[in-house]
């Protein structure tokens, strides 16, 4: 106890060198927004002045001081409640607008599906095209070679409804050569009926036996044309006969068309191609069983 009392002299003492205390001083504050984005309340945050902790007057004045200099209508007031481009708050209602302006002016994605549709089907029947066009001037070339007949009788007879009138059976066989010239792709192959007629009535007919051709490729193709009691009707009055047999040679024609299809991109791109075929054959009894040569006796279209 007595190390801790204190004489009335050493507080005199005391007393008398400590220097005069001088006026309190008014106390800082610093201001900081607020983290809330949806309010824009502040906080403010004392600073203690170097001599001394603020009392109860000068939080008063202070506050009286800081509330004075916001009032509602001063510029500081409204400069210091707008939010900076600092602000967490300001940044995030910028970029909430950027959003909303994204989605107003972003395209759908129905368009976009719909542009890869259409794009897709006009690149794909622009190729289609060029395919096309590609594989149209590669026609097939048919070559005419030969015709043999095996037969060529003419008989008095009645046709079905028991007129009577000569009758003509005529065997003959037709071959050629068909020459695929498409490059990347092949063809399937057929004919219309092929007619051999006197004038415009048809003695014998037949058909090419459908068949595909690679490409690049060629063939000798064999038809054989038959006819078998054909009526002439008066038709035949010129010809020269004996014992059925003709003695004098008779003008023919020879009618038909090669009909080839191509399936270049599977049937979407189909090229077709025709070769008409004219030929003027003249049949002549010493030449039975013995090919006769049309290679310059007939034209292809």
């Amino acid at each position: 106890m007595s190390m801790h009392a204190k004489t009335d002299s050493e507080v005199t003492s005391q007393t008398a060198s400590s220097p005069t205390r001088s006026p309190r001083r008014p106390a800082y504050f610093v201001q900081s927004p607020s983290r809330d984005s949806h309010t824009n309340s502040f906080h403010s945050t004392p600073v203690l002045s170097p001599t001394g902790s603020p009392g109860r007057h000068s939080r008063n004045s202070s506050s009286t001081r800081y509330s004075g200099s916001l009032r509602p209508g001063s510029r500081k007031a409204s400069q210091q409640l707008q939010p900076r481009k600092g602000d967490k708050g300001f940044d995030a209602i910028e970029e909430e607008g950027l959003v909303v302006d994204d989605h107003k002016t972003g395209i759908p994605r129905r368009c976009y599906f719909l542009a890869f549709v259409v794009g897709f089907f006009v690149l794909f029947s622009f190729f289609a095209l060029v395919l096309w066009a590609a594989a149209k001037p590669q026609k097939p070339d048919v070559i005419m070679r030969s015709i043999l007949f095996d037969g060529f009788v003419v008989n008095a007879g009645a046709d079905a409804s028991g007129v009577a009138t000569e009758m003509v059976t005529i065997n003959a066989t037709i071959k050629f050569n068909f020459q695929n010239r498409g490059t990347f792709f092949g063809v399937h192959v057929s004919s219309t009926p092929m007619d051999l007629a006197y004038t415009e009535l048809t003695l014998a007919s037949g058909t090419i036996k459908k068949f595909y051709q690679s490409r690049k490729g060629h063939r000798l193709v064999s038809v054989n044309l038959q006819g078998r009691g054909v009526p002439l009707y008066g038709g035949g009055v010129n010809w020269s006969t004996m014992d059925g047999k003709l003695t004098a040679p008779v003008p023919l024609n020879l009618n038909f068309t090669v009909k080839a299809k191509a399936y270049v991109l599977g049937k979407l791109v189909k090229p077709k191609f025709h070769r008409k075929v004219s030929c003027a054959i003249v049949y002549k009894p010493t030449k039975v069983n013995v090919p006769i040569s049309l290679k310059n006796s007939c034209t292809v279209e």
